[in-house]
């Protein structure tokens, strides 16, 4: 696996983290309002490595504690793959030095 990779993979699994998150803010928001179809999340794993998130309406059932975790689920996401970029910078940064 080289580094270029790993920035490809954290990325999209951030990238992921924002649609989850944003299907369970607009979830929350509309919980009350009449005729507002849920988002569900589909995600799959493309072939160059990483995963693809997308949302779509999907029925008219609250899940309100489902929505919740799925907030805390892009919360903890996200972190993960952050931490992966920062290690990836710092292995960069570190061949970088060694070859100087």
């Amino acid at each position: 696996m080289t580094i270029s990779s790993v920035y490809n993979l954290a990325s999209s699994g951030m990238q992921a983290a924002v649609v989850r998150q944003n299907a369970a803010a607009h979830n929350s928001a509309n919980l009350l309002t009449a005729d507002t179809r849920r988002l569900v999340i589909s995600q799959s794993e493309l072939s160059a490595g990483g995963v693809q998130a997308k949302a779509f309406p999907a029925g008219n059932g609250a899940d309100p504690v489902g929505d919740a975790v799925d907030r805390l689920l892009s919360i903890y996401t996200f972190k993960a793959n952050a931490v992966s970029l920062r290690t990836a910078d710092k292995m960069a940064g570190a061949v970088l030095n060694v070859r100087v």
